[in-house]
């Protein structure tokens, strides 16, 4: 069974008939009475009979602000739910349960789990979602709320399993793919959550760290690849530019070079080109050759 819209009148013309109308009916009471048409006892019983019927005609006025709804039931069994913001009157005996229908944010705490390589690390989440489905909000789990929290921790764990926290460009990782990651969250959300009548409008991570227990070593970890990247960066780049320097040293024929001249130029080019430090050139003031 699903949400449906739930039958109700504009409450605004039964409000002034109900405030204003008891005065012109006591008028007319209070007329007959002094006629001689109607004896105190029987004005007495009229009036509280008259009282109770006001105040249970009072009973189906409700109104709704924007982004709230109200879900009604008679006697046990769902009728509908009102939607429209506004003044409205049901059926005085329905009770009027009320649901939010804004949109509301679930900070997940941060979790200890282990991801897809079995390293322990920490992670949160920030969760959007919204009731779409009033009817299964409220009726086909125990309580909504309590659900929604639960199932996001639970799918964020699973999340977090299925990835591992760093890993190399081709491959998806927490750390790295944040947003690959945060709408897989929110598809399997969406899911655990349809039966519930919840919308997930975002989800995305709000916390990720390695567990205190390995910070330490996985950031050396990190430091240390980082310098292998850069430097295969360098080597990289240096190899292009003394390629590029034989190159037009041959095209343009500036100078002559034997094998054993460019084997020590192509050296003393990766040395000053590799190292961390500036060159210190040393010249050389005459020949060695006789």
């Amino acid at each position: 069974m699903k949400e449906r819209p739930a039958f109700s009148i504009p409450g605004w013309p039964l409000f002034i008939i109900l405030m204003v109308g008891p005065f012109f009916y006591g008028k007319w009471l209070y007329g007959l009475h002094q006629s001689g048409g109607i004896s105190d006892v029987a004005l007495a019983i009229v009036a509280f009979v008259s009282f109770i019927l006001w105040s249970i005609f009072m009973g189906g006025l409700f109104v709704l602000e924007p982004g709230n709804s109200r879900v009604l039931t008679l006697f046990g069994k769902y009728v509908g739910t009102a939607r429209k913001d506004g003044m409205h009157w049901v059926n005085p005996f329905t009770s009027k349960k009320p649901v939010s229908l804004r949109a509301r944010t679930l900070n997940g705490v941060p979790l200890k789990v282990n991801d897809s390589m079995g390293n322990p690390i920490e992670i949160a989440a920030v969760v959007v979602w919204q009731v779409r489905d009033t009817y299964r909000a409220l009726f086909e789990v125990e309580n909504y709320e309590s659900y929604v929290a639960m199932q996001s921790e639970t799918a964020l764990r699973h999340t977090a399993s299925m990835f591992p926290y760093d890993a190399d460009e081709e491959s998806i990782s927490l750390r790295r793919n944040t947003t690959e990651v945060g709408d897989h969250l929110r598809d399997e959300l969406g899911e655990r959550l349809a039966l519930a009548g919840v919308e997930i409008i975002e989800a995305r991570l709000s916390h990720l760290a390695y567990a205190p227990e390995i910070a330490g070593a996985m950031l050396r970890r990190q430091q240390a690849s980082a310098v292998v990247s850069a430097r295969q960066l360098i080597v990289e780049g240096a190899v292009g530019m003394v390629e590029m320097a034989l190159t037009r040293l041959e095209k343009d024929k500036i100078v002559e070079l034997t094998d054993s001249e460019k084997s020590q130029l192509v050296s003393n080019l990766m040395v000053v080109l590799c190292s961390e430090q500036a060159a210190q050139p040393v010249l050389s003031a005459g020949s060695a050759s006789p």
